[in-house]
């Protein structure tokens, strides 16, 4: 999905709501965020999210999948689990839908603590480290700490975040 691809999803979204005279609000995080809110990649294959109420927005989503051919999925809520409280700023105020993201470094927590490999993780957390001006690993360890307890940090991330500052130089 393409950050228009995304946003017209949202639209539609908002427009099923208007529907049934429901609000509702969606947090996005992950590429979906990377996509639309920083444009700091093309596509994502999903919109990470929490959202409420969930059961009305969870058919709406499906209303729309099934509109355009899109995995059932699309919207899906698995990133409830890795959640602590963060700030958040709204990013559209739709009639029926209000949409939020993360505050960047909130954000850049979340994508080290969970950094996969095989993923865009990579990426997306070189593209918040410049975002956020940080020079250093311990800066990114201090907002990690912020929002996860140290003992979460692995010693596998802090290699990682010293190769991608070394990288970097």
């Amino acid at each position: 999905m393409t950050a228009d691809e995304i946003k017209q999803y949202l639209e539609e979204l908002n427009e099923e709501l208007r529907s049934i005279e429901v609000k509702g609000e969606v947090c996005m995080y992950g590429g979906a965020v990377m996509c639309i809110a920083f444009n700091a990649r093309p596509a994502t294959k999903d919109v990470d999210a929490v959202f409420e109420p969930v059961k009305q927005i969870r058919k709406a989503a499906g209303i729309i999948a099934e509109r355009h051919g899109l995995n059932k999925d699309w919207l899906n809520y698995a990133v409830k689990m890795f959640l602590v409280p963060h700030g958040r700023r709204v990013l559209l105020d739709l009639s029926h839908l209000k949409v939020f993201v993360p505050e960047s470094d909130y954000l850049l927590a979340m994508k080290v603590i969970a950094a996969r490999a095989d993923t865009m993780d990579l990426e997306d957390i070189q593209f918040l480290i410049a975002k956020l001006n940080l020079q250093s690993p311990v800066q990114v360890i201090d907002i990690i700490e912020r929002y996860y307890p140290h003992k979460q940090i692995k010693p596998e991330t802090k290699f990682l975040l010293e190769e991608l500052f070394e990288q970097s130089k």
